[in-house]
């Protein structure tokens, strides 16, 4: 497929353009016109240690099929591979009414489910800083990755594996995982709790 067969996502408040692969290859932090941590989109041949990226691969990838949830900005991935391994990536940045106000958060949503045999992903997350010029640098506690730039921090919480995210390790995928990516905050409840009900909450704001 083309790399500018690209799907949006967004809140009003931040955007992302993801490729046909499922890779986030476009995506400013704070704001729209703010440095952008994720720019392979702009870069020409893909290397190996290429950066600016945010991708979900599967091992022994075979096709892709993608769609938008319905009437919504929810984008749905289906990643194949050749031994009948499948998985769904749900993409979104969260947009709904809470406290009687509309809540949109500089944060990205990816939840990764297994659908079909037994696949095996890498996770590559890359930020770059400074218009691509660097990558963003790294600390990280048990179950999240702090990235700093010159213009933001950002925080990755999951249940992934820490340790295959920053080494960037295959691993199988036994059922479902969730990435939240956005403001240095602790999360209050659990990764996949708040994942799904973050869905859920802008599946029925754009909906209604």
């Amino acid at each position: 497929m083309s790399d500018l067969n690209l799907a949006l996502i967004g809140n009003c408040n931040i955007g992302a353009l993801i490729n046909a692969r499922g890779e986030i290859v476009w995506g400013c932090f704070p704001r729209f016109d703010s440095d952008a941590l994720f720019c392979t989109l702009l870069q020409g041949k893909h290397e190996a240690d290429e950066i600016g990226v945010w991708g979900i691969d599967i091992l022994d990838h075979d096709r892709t099929e993608q769609h938008y949830v319905p009437d919504t900005p929810i984008l749905i991935t289906t990643l194949y591979d050749k031994q009948g391994g499948a998985v769904e990536l749900t993409d979104f940045a969260p947009r709904f009414e809470q406290h009687g106000r509309i809540f949109c958060p500089m944060m990205l949503v990816r939840r990764v489910k297994r659908i079909a045999g037994s696949p095996r992903l890498r996770l590559r997350m890359r930020p770059a800083s400074d218009w691509g010029a660097h990558r963003a640098s790294v600390t990280y506690g048990s179950n999240h990755i702090r990235y700093t730039t010159s213009g933001v921090v950002l925080r990755l919480t999951t249940d992934a594996s820490i340790t295959a995210l920053l080494q960037e390790t295959p691993f199988f995928l036994d059922e479902e995982i969730t990435l939240l990516l956005g403001p240095d905050e602790t999360v209050p409840a659990g990764v996949r709790e708040i994942g799904r009900r973050f869905e859920d909450e802008t599946l029925n704001y754009w909906n209604d």
